[in-house]
């Protein structure tokens, strides 16, 4: 599906300069928001995200980005306030499932109901905010305290002969941020999980219009330890699209020279940890040795090990160092050999793989039921990629594969870790060897007008998207980021059915989702 096939009146191509994606914007009204919504979904195309905002005049307007097959489609759609005859706007979950919990938070932050959705219970929202309370909304400081009332809340519950409940969270034995799994079972068999996250919301989107525009990416960055890279970049593709930024094509390969080892990174550390919740520590301390080197080889040429605040609009904070560029060379190969033996250990051996296999099994019709993306969707055969699907600079000139397996399971999703990882080594190797001279950085000026674009990136458990608006003086008048954690996180709950509950951790980890990056 293509934009120019939906009919749209007024479509407003959002400035690009490099690569072959486009953005488009368009203003609708609520007929069209749903027809667009059915066509999309009919034809194979992707919600990637939907949020809301109330405008400086007290206007509500509701927003969703799509995935078509020549870029990405930004609707906007006015809505009435909650008190008004006419309030709300129309439900998408009907036609794609995921939109509920964004549904859901949208009500919690901003008092607009999607009209005619089959879940209204909140989502952000544990009781802890009166019932007439939305953070988004602007008469609400960004500073109120209110006493702690957390509210029970209503899951679904299931029935019958040998029913039980196992209650797991929100505060976890590990490291893990908090979240509720509520499962249902017989025996240990698992009949039905549900979740419930928002624990560790943070006001993000508040602080973005506290903050100036051009350093917007230090917050969009720390949304996420792990995804420092694809959400800064995400966020800096926002600003450059808005303010028809020129960025150095030096810049652009080092952004993605960084995107690839924030990926390689977190496939390293999931694959000891997979290993290790199958009773393999051994994977676990090979693996960790390996991204230990990794991180301290981030921290040596860029000066962070997790990278952070190294993109900036414009392009980076700094340029790499050409003796670093040997050393950077030299570690995907050492690191390339290192895996493929610990592959070669962890496919010999059967009890690690007898864990693995037929494990969490996601269909590939549900896969696409939920709009599952990422590494997640691809374990699943569904080929999902937005490096080669909507490829932005420098990723139109050096093609990045796409890895799948259709497997569905455990197995599948270690193995395309352990693709991904080869995959990602090439791609850094391209980078170097390709790195064009010039400039690693434009001077951006924040004088420029009220104007809105976005960035849409893939980041290492799939598309990471942010929509910006722009207010006079280089502020801020709205940031929506976006973590595909929000379209996988439902498709957990169905992987876990029929497995056991001892199987659970190992299932979570082969997704690894995001709690708070998701709830902002």
């Amino acid at each position: 599906m293509r934009i120019d096939a939906l009919g749209l009146s007024d479509v407003v191509r959002l400035s690009m300069f490099t690569g072959k994606a486009s953005a488009f914007l368009a203003h609708v009204h609520s007929a069209t928001w749903v027809r667009i919504a059915g066509t999309v979904r009919e034809h194979g195309g992707r919600l990637i995200s939907l949020w809301g905002k109330e405008a400086a005049t007290g206007a509500f307007v509701v927003s969703a980005a799509y995935a078509l097959e020549d870029g990405l489609l930004w609707l906007q759609l006015p809505v009435a306030r909650d008190d008004d005859r006419d309030a709300g706007y129309p439900d998408l979950s009907s036609i794609f499932p995921c939109a509920s919990r964004m549904q859901r938070a949208v009500y919690d932050l901003l008092g607009l109901r999607a009209t005619g959705a089959a879940d209204t219970r909140p989502w952000l929202n544990h009781g802890n905010w009166p019932a007439d309370y939305f953070p988004l909304q602007k008469l609400s400081s960004g500073n109120e305290r209110f006493e702690s009332q957390e509210a029970d809340y209503p899951f679904v519950p299931v029935a019958g002969d040998g029913v039980h409940e196992i209650a797991v969270g929100p505060i976890h034995a590990g490291t893990i941020e908090p979240g509720h799994f509520r499962f249902s079972v017989v025996g240990e068999k698992v009949l039905r999980l549900e979740e419930r996250l928002g624990y560790a919301h943070r006001g993000v989107e508040r602080l973005f219009e506290q903050a100036p525009v051009l350093l917007g990416q230090r917050l969009a960055g720390r949304i996420a330890g792990d995804t420092t890279v694809a959400f800064s970049w995400a966020y800096c593709m926002a600003v450059e699209r808005a303010w028809n930024v020129f960025v150095p094509p030096r810049a652009q390969w080092l952004r993605a020279l960084m995107l690839e080892r924030e990926r390689v990174a977190n496939h390293l550390g999931d694959l000891g940890a997979l290993g290790n919740d199958a009773g393999f520590a051994f994977g676990l301390a090979q693996f960790s040795r390996m991204k230990e080197d990794w991180l301290r080889l981030n921290d040596r040429v860029f000066g962070h090990r997790y990278l952070m605040d190294q993109i900036i609009p414009g392009g980076v904070a700094r340029d790499v160092a050409a003796d670093f560029i040997a050393a950077l060379a030299d570690q995907c190969e050492q690191i390339e050999a290192d895996v493929r033996v610990m592959q070669r250990i962890y496919d010999d051996q059967s009890g690690l793989q007898d864990r693995f296999a037929g494990a969490g099994k996601l269909a590939a019709k549900v896969a696409a039921h939920f709009s599952v993306c990422g590494l997640a969707a691809r374990a699943s055969g569904l080929k999902i990629d937005v490096r080669a699907d909507h490829p932005y600079a420098p990723y139109h000139e050096v093609e990045a594969q796409i890895v799948t397996d259709n497997r569905c399971d455990v197995a599948a999703r270690v193995a395309v870790r352990f693709n991904e990882v080869y995959e990602s080594l090439r791609l850094i190797c391209a980078f170097l060897d390709g790195l064009p001279e010039g400039d690693f950085a434009e001077s951006v000026h924040a004088r420029q007008p009220p104007s809105c674009g976005v960035g849409w990136v893939e980041g290492w458990r799939g598309d990471v998207f942010v929509a910006i608006e722009t207010g006079e003086n280089g502020t801020i008048s709205r940031c929506h980021c976006h973590d595909p954690s929000w379209q996988n996180w439902p498709a957990l709950e169905h992987a876990i059915i029929g497995n056991i509950v001892p199987d659970f951790p190992l299932i979570n980890k082969s997704f690894n989702l995001n709690y708070a990056g998701h709830d902002l």
